[in-house]
């Protein structure tokens, strides 16, 4: 059983506490590591060492170099995936399959921005100021705090680390107490990268002892964070009492939406990955599937006709379909509104049951789960669960289809499936959603980006726009005129 200490200043140092808490396999509910329990003591070692960093050879090297070093990150990542992929499934109970997937995909973060890290370019501006020449420059906001969840740890740490590091920046990055194992894993491969001491930092611990103080730290000016909306909403509060920008990507509950136009084998295997895969353990999760009227009982035949012989157990093992739930908490949640939609009125039609027992491990499994019956006041329909459960729910026409997608707080994704153009690009327009899909479902990119409306957050992760969160703009007057005006009047 390794025992991981804070990286801090590319060093392994011992939490100011002394104590340490157990990492858990979701599977076997075992404990598999030691991690260090963080204060304010740590938090103010880590962004100190940060601070510095942005004073010192980090500052010095050049665009093109550091974004050689994204680069070589980013290969490291790629040869070392099937490690940090069993790490991370284990840690959160994903499939293995899937989570080698993601961490081999995340190596494409870095050698995106790094390729970009010596193209971020300012502006000559024309202007109407006679013998002034005026241009803009970007420059790093200094030091940022990443702040991510436990259903995708390497991934959404790429998609905050990569821009902000191709932009001069340096990292405090605060995974989750849930899943910070890979985290370690992956702060061994910066020091073989090349990265100078105190580029990218890594502590651990619990939102109050570690997350508040770090948010609120003097020397962090950015924090970017993956999370629920009720997290997301206590950041923005203390992030905004010490005027600091913040980057939020939160919860969802979105609509994938099916008409009856629509290829509707590819409509039903889009739906399944949009809610099934994962467990449901993500937060652009297809959670509402609203059906047109004429073909919501032949569709959900479909459904059930796919996943009721989902294969359900070890997440280490080939050919497993559904893991379990990452942590106890979220298991005990998902149950709860198990019961939340029964007492609602809808109806069970799939699954809606734990599984335990010989080839369960500790038994935090739920059955893949669909409710019919569904209106769009219900509880099921309103919040999030981020589990295994699709509420279905259905609609007359396009503009009834709007009407109930946009009915929720949350607008991170849609998925629309229709073989028209028309209607493709209605709904894509009237949707208040950052992500719609059409005739797809769960596509990322790191050329694209991605992020909420409504409660769903602030900011975008991914492609060009990822980089402006994590920089400054200034303005830059020149004058070229030999003989200045007169002082006491200002001159327009």
């Amino acid at each position: 059983m390794n025992t991981y200490q804070h990286f801090i200043k590319n060093e392994w140092v011992e939490p100011d506490s002394g104590q340490y808490f157990d990492a858990l396999d979701p599977f076997s509910g075992e404990t598999w590591a030691k991690l260090p329990q963080g204060n304010a003591i740590d938090v103010d070692r880590a962004a100190t060492a940060a601070a510095v960093a942005m004073e010192g050879p980090w500052s010095k090297m050049s665009a093109t170099d550091r974004g050689m070093l994204l680069y070589r990150l980013g290969a490291l990542i790629e040869s070392n995936a099937q490690k940090l992929a069993e790490v991370e499934s284990r840690d959160n109970g994903k499939l293995l399959s899937e989570v080698l997937g993601q961490v081999r995909y995340a190596a494409k973060y870095f050698y995106y921005y790094g390729g970009l890290a010596d193209k971020i370019q300012g502006a000559v501006i024309p202007n109407d100021k006679p013998k002034v020449f005026n241009y803009t420059r970007y420059e790093p906001v200094g030091v940022v705090a990443t702040i991510t969840p436990w259903n995708s740890s390497l991934l959404l740490t790429a998609w905050k680390v990569a821009p902000a590091l191709c932009a001069g920046n340096t990292i405090v990055a605060k995974p989750s107490e849930h899943t910070s194992v890979s985290m370690f894993e992956l702060a061994k491969l910066f020091v073989e990268a090349g990265f100078p001491p105190g580029v990218f930092n890594v502590i651990t611990g619990f939102g109050k002892d570690v997350g508040e103080p770090l948010v609120a730290h003097p020397a962090v000016s950015v924090v970017a964070f993956t999370g629920g909306d009720e997290g997301g909403r206590r950041v923005a509060v203390q992030a905004a009492q010490h005027f600091k920008r913040c980057t939020l990507e939160l919860g969802g509950k979105s609509p994938n939406i099916v008409f009856d136009d629509a290829d509707l084998t590819n409509a039903a295997n889009g739906v399944v990955t949009g809610i099934f895969s994962a467990g449901g353990q993500t937060c652009m999760a297809g959670s509402r599937l609203l059906l047109q009227e004429s073909i919501h009982d032949e569709f959900v035949e479909r459904l059930l006709t796919i996943c009721k012989d989902a294969k359900i157990g070890n997440p280490a093992e080939p050919g497993v379909q559904v893991g379990p739930v990452a942590t106890k908490p979220q298991f005990d949640k998902v149950v709860s509104y198990i019961d939340i939609a029964k007492s609602e009125g809808a109806n069970c039609v799939l699954g809606g049951k734990t599984r335990s027992g010989n080839g369960y491990g500790a038994g935090q499994f739920v059955e893949p789960t669909i409710f019919t019956g569904v209106n769009n006041s219900m509880r099921i329909a309103q919040e999030e669960v981020f589990g295994p459960i699709l509420s279905v729910l259905k609609f007359k026409d396009e503009d009834d289809a709007v009407r109930i997608g946009n009915d929720i707080r949350f607008g991170l994704a849609a998925g629309v499936w229709t073989k028209s153009l028309h209607r493709a690009m209605y709904m894509s327009e009237k949707l208040r959603a950052g992500t719609v899909w059409i005739n797809n479902y769960r596509s990322t990119s790191f050329t694209t980006p991605f992020g909420g409306f409504k409660d769903s957050g602030l900011g975008r992760e991914g492609g060009v726009e990822a980089v402006k969160e994590f920089l400054e703009v200034k303005s830059v007057w020149v004058s070229t005129d030999l003989q200045m005006p007169d002082p006491f009047i200002r001159k327009y």
